[in-house]
């Protein structure tokens, strides 16, 4: 078995990205304040042709060293935007018909294993804060909540796992 060279991987170029239709998810950033985090959400929203990154509250900005380390150029690739208020940005996606899911825990949450993409639907999945999560009057503003069943000792996933694995789930059903 050989190991394949970058150039053998047929990626995409950034003008070809930009160009490339992309999957009805918007990804929202509720107040992340881990740099590396926010970077490599990035890089996920790159690799799963996201349509675009909301970025929220604390949630840093493009260009910044820490973000580069992780989204490794991925900045320059997908599509953001910044919001001083998160609820802002939501009010703004309700207004373009996107169905709204908090990536937290709550008492009706819908289970990762369990939720089926409507290839009808355009989705905003918000993730929040490392330590307080996704703040409740954002999960107020949701439409629903989705969370990944685990079954350890903590209480929760990295925030940029969780968003990988969000985002594959819906890439997968929508386009494999």
């Amino acid at each position: 078995m050989r190991k394949l060279d970058n150039n053998e991987l047929n990626r995409l170029s950034i003008p070809e990205f930009k160009k490339a239709e992309k999957i009805p998810v918007v990804v929202v950033l509720d107040n992340v304040r881990s740099l590396n985090n926010i970077g490599s959400v990035f890089r996920t929203a790159d690799a799963f042709l996201v349509d675009r990154i909301l970025l929220c509250g604390i949630t840093a900005t493009p260009p910044h060293k820490d973000i580069h380390k992780t989204a490794l150029g991925a900045t320059e690739s997908v599509d953001w935007k910044y919001y001083p208020e998160t609820g802002s940005a939501i009010e703004e996606l309700k207004e373009d018909d996107f169905y709204i899911m908090a990536v937290e825990q709550t008492e009706h949450s819908v289970s990762l294993d369990r939720f089926r993409v409507k290839r009808d639907v355009k989705y905003a999945f918000i993730f929040g804060h490392e330590i307080r999560g996704v703040s409740q009057e954002i999960v107020d503003m949701s439409d629903a909540s989705l969370d990944i069943p685990q079954f350890g000792t903590k209480h929760s996933l990295n925030i940029s796992v969780c968003a990988g694995m969000v985002i594959w789930e819906v890439f997968r059903q929508l386009r494999l």
